[in-house]
């Protein structure tokens, strides 16, 4: 595989299902923007925002441990429902961190946000990918999805993103070959087998048991609506019986939906690099209790999606040794 280039830029890009307009307004309208910057469990106060070029946005962010980080942006470019740069991480007694470059493209309907953070060096801008890993900062986009999400309908829904460094086919088969996926997809700390082999495809299934070293053991069950080569994966989850015979609950949050569907999205981002997007959502019937489980527990899912894709790049370490 192709080794990555080393820069001082950070790169992200996402495609959100809401118009321009939408997206541009969520980014840029106080009360709107509360409700999504910053990594899961933070909140935001702004105290004044002036959006024109030499205009500040002055806000705090409240770190779920308590801790306030007050934050002062000034933009230097504003162009309306196209492109933003600013200046990022300062504050009154400290200098920016980095200038941001945020671009807004329609896209058959939806909205194609690239951004660009350029540190000063190379050294500097590892060290902020490290700790925007650490931060689960990049969970800030995630968030937005969501909150797109819900204004359009209504819907409460869990995202995540991940960029890899392995070509669109290789993260397909990652997820729709049954040797491949049983070696990641587990919680941290769990194993998956398959049982009675897997069938992955559309109108498919497969029934799995995960299990730990203190014998703990969920069995589970997927239904696949939609396998399309090279780009999306659609499927349900219950949890079983050990013979497959009757839904029952996550044996550790008996409120947890019975039923979730998850919607992979793979995209290129280059030849050897792939950003893979996951849709949650509840599906069936469930009740007002189960949604607020679902709800109050992104951070949970978050840590455990993390997990599962932490053990997923080692493993395409080692598959492409």
């Amino acid at each position: 595989m192709a080794a990555k280039n080393k820069s001082n830029e950070i790169k992200i890009t996402r495609i959100y299902d809401a118009t321009v307009k939408t997206v541009w307004e969520a980014w840029t309208d106080p009360a709107k923007v509360a409700k999504w910057w910053g990594p899961r469990g933070f909140t935001l106060t702004t105290h004044s925002k002036d959006l024109k070029v030499g205009g500040h946005w002055s806000y705090t962010m409240h770190g779920p441990d308590g801790t306030d980080w007050p934050n002062k942006t000034l933009y230097h470019e504003v162009v309306p429902y196209q492109k933003l740069v600013y200046d990022h991480g300062g504050s009154d007694d400290r200098p920016a961190l980095f200038r941001v470059t945020a671009t807004f493209t329609e896209v058959k309907g939806k909205t194609k946000l690239d951004m660009t953070m350029a540190l000063p060096t190379v050294e500097a801008a590892e060290e902020t990918r490290k700790f925007i890993k650490k931060a689960g900062g990049d969970s800030t986009w995630d968030r937005l999805a969501e909150y797109l999400e819900k204004e359009d309908t209504g819907k409460e829904v869990f995202t995540i993103n991940r960029s890899f460094e392995a070509p669109i086919n290789l993260m397909y088969k990652m997820w729709t070959d049954p040797q491949h996926f049983a070696k990641w997809l587990a919680p941290t700390g769990f194993n998956m087998q398959f049982i009675g082999g897997a069938d992955i495809r559309t109108g498919g299934s497969t029934f799995y048991c995960m299990s730990n070293e203190h014998g703990l053991k969920m069995y589970g069950r997927a239904q696949y609506i939609e396998v399309k080569s090279p780009d999306t994966l659609v499927y349900t989850q219950q949890f079983t019986d050990e013979n497959n015979k009757e839904t029952t609950r996550h044996p550790m949050a008996p409120t947890w939906p019975a039923t979730m569907k998850t919607t992979v999205k793979f995209a290129e981002e280059g030849p050897e690099q792939t950003r893979v997007t996951i849709t949650w959502e509840i599906v069936g019937d469930y009740n007002a209790e189960e949604l607020n489980t679902f709800i109050a527990g992104r951070s949970g899912m978050t840590m455990g999606w993390t997990g599962s894709f932490d053990k997923l790049e080692m493993y395409l370490a080692e598959v492409n040794k």
